[in-house]
């Protein structure tokens, strides 16, 4: 593989933890380790044979759970026996292409010499990969940076700073400079950074408030889902979401939700695993009709709410980070897209006619 990819993989990947819509793992680089080698810590061996990458980039890759040896997730200070496989295993497929602009519309929120704020919208993919290798947010930017000097869309030194899956609307910041892309890296990997999404989901909380806390791992009975396993364990990444009701509707509720960890579909599944999975979410099952009547009526409401918002009801409505420059803190709020709103709105006015019905 190209080494800016595997400079890329680990920046984006090892230091965000950022989401990614496929959830298999895909193997980009492997090693065996020979008959005569010491025992010899696997951050230090993996930079042996990756001169061009950086020891602490590669822990940050083993922190994350990308390092393998044998098929199992090691830690940076795992010591390589002779005849070990150490692997490198990422959330995307491998590709070997440039990033080429392309004239895609942005709406970008703010923009300096550092970075840009952009409002991705839903269906749109972040980054190439899993056979989108054009079309992406990716080459958007690169197009609105074309006539930059100073950006190299094939560059990982800049460029995305987190992702947000392709369904999924809202805030998304983007490094023009690797100073930039170094400090928001950071903020991000420190959770000092700032942000909330709004989420439609199936069922009525008991509390106006509350926080899950689970590990995020791959299921292994479906490697596109993310599963939860119980915090004491071994598997997978400590996550944690709170959330607070905004609206109820019966069946359903408005909830904000913000973010401690930043692990792939962890709203997603983290409502699932407390059975309220967001509504509309094909992946986790938020695609039925889990709560309601059984009345046809009722059931042709749901099927025009899916069609009205056919994706995930999530939206990645606020973002706050120091400047990397200036130090400034700034925070960033994008108003609902059309779908999203549109299904609020529906559930606001069934909720009205319900209660107006009761006698």
């Amino acid at each position: 593989m190209p080494q800016t990819e595997l400079e890329e993989a680990l920046i984006d990947e090892s230091l965000q933890g950022g989401d990614d819509e496929n959830g298999g793992l895909y193997e980009h680089f492997r090693v065996v380790a020979d008959k005569g080698q010491q025992l010899l810590r696997v951050d230090k061996f993996l930079q042996d044979h990756l001169p061009d990458t950086s020891r602490n980039r590669i822990q940050l890759a083993a922190r994350a759970g990308f390092i393998h040896v044998d098929g199992k997730p090691v830690k940076s200070n795992y010591r390589v026996k002779p005849g070990d496989v150490v692997t490198l295993l990422l959330d995307r497929p491998r590709y070997e292409t440039t990033i080429e602009p392309e004239d895609i519309p942005l709406d970008v929120v703010y923009e300096d010499d550092d970075l840009m704020v952009i409002n991705k919208p839903a269906g749109l993919v972040v980054h190439p990969g899993c056979g989108n290798y054009t079309g992406t947010l990716v080459n958007a930017i690169a197009w609105h940076l074309k006539d930059n000097p100073h950006y190299d869309p094939n560059d990982p030194a800049v460029g995305l700073v987190h992702r947000i899956d392709k369904d999924t609307s809202g805030l998304i910041v983007v490094a023009k400079t690797p100073e930039a892309k170094t400090s928001l890296g950071l903020q991000f990997f420190n959770k000092t950074t700032r942000r909330r999404y709004n989420a439609v989901v199936w069922g009525n909380f008991e509390k106006d408030q509350g926080r899950i806390e689970g590990n995020i791992a791959r299921n292994p009975k479906d490697r596109l889902q993310m599963a939860v396993f119980e915090p004491s364990s071994e598997v997978g990444k400590h996550a944690v979401t709170h959330y607070e009701v905004l609206e109820r509707f019966g069946y359903v509720s408005l909830v904000e939700c913000v973010l401690e960890t930043g692990r792939t579909h962890q709203i997603r599944v983290h409502m699932q695993h407390i059975g309220h999975p967001l509504f509309n979410d094909e992946r986790y099952g938020g695609d039925q009709i889990i709560r309601g009547e059984r009345g046809g009526a009722y059931q042709q409401f749901i099927r025009h709410l899916f069609a009205l918002c056919p994706r995930q009801a999530l939206h990645a409505r606020t973002l706050g980070f120091k400047h990397p420059r200036t130090g400034e803190e700034m925070d960033f709020t994008s108003e609902w897209p059309a779908d999203f709103a549109a299904l609020v709105e529906r559930w606001r006015t069934y909720v009205d006619a319900a209660l107006k019905a009761k006698p």
